[in-house]
């Protein structure tokens, strides 16, 4: 199956339409099924293993829930840790930004065109993407990877998988009660995801460790990191 991208609805819609509402709601339950959040929580944990991370930034961050989830089970052995939830159209209620910083992390929320932010060459420990690569044509695909690359010292990505059973299943969402919006959306995404080796083989050159491959039904995990000097 060949990589295809196309627009998807929930790109289009501002954050207050409420078939928006509904379709981030919608994604939330997808993301529990597809295991995304306790992935990336291990990954995270393997990257740093010797020593927490100070400043993560996730992107193409929407509503804010992964990464909260996130701090909610990792700040207990990673305090004060600085996060900055990066998105276009960033739908991040001050719930979400409560809870976080009630984790004793602190929350900054950019609202920015990912590569204009990235260009400012801010560094990070890492960088986090869950649901976001997938949205890229190849040549700006490498261009966000080269900009990732030279912005943090770990790159952690989870993507959908493309693969017939997950385009099957992005069928079947209605099964979920998924409006006709993530109904829509989930196909396009199948179809513009990623198997095999298709990240690494576009990372940016150098000293660098890469892992890539399945992760449970319907997921591709992309994992970059830094060698030590």
């Amino acid at each position: 199956m060949n990589r295809v991208v196309a627009a998807e609805w929930l790109d289009e819609l501002p954050p207050s339409d409420r078939r928006a509402i509904w379709s981030r709601r919608d994604l939330r339950r997808v993301n529990f099924w597809m295991g995304n959040r306790p992935r990336v929580e291990e990954t995270l944990r393997n990257v740093f293993t010797d020593r927490p991370p100070r400043r993560l930034a996730e992107l193409g961050a929407g509503d804010g829930t992964f990464l909260l989830r996130l701090a909610q089970t990792l700040c207990s052995q990673w305090p004060k840790v600085e996060v900055s939830l990066v998105d276009r159209q960033p739908a991040i209620s001050p719930a979400v930004r409560r809870g976080i910083q009630e984790c004793g992390w602190s929350a900054e929320v950019v609202t920015a065109d990912v590569f204009d932010w990235l260009k400012t060459k801010r560094q990070f420990d890492g960088l986090i993407a869950n649901l976001f690569l997938h949205h890229f044509h190849p040549d700006a695909l490498a261009r966000l990877l080269a900009l990732a690359a030279g912005s943090a010292a770990a790159f952690v990505a989870c993507e959908p998988r493309r693969s017939p059973t997950g385009l099957l299943t992005g069928r079947l969402l209605w099964l979920l009660g998924c409006n006709s919006i993530t109904r829509h959306d989930a196909p396009i995404s199948v179809r513009a995801g990623f198997c095999g080796t298709e990240l690494s083989s576009i990372w940016p050159g150098g000293n660098w460790q890469l892992e890539e491959g399945p992760a449970g039904l319907f997921s591709h995990l992309f994992v970059a990191r830094r060698n030590a000097a």
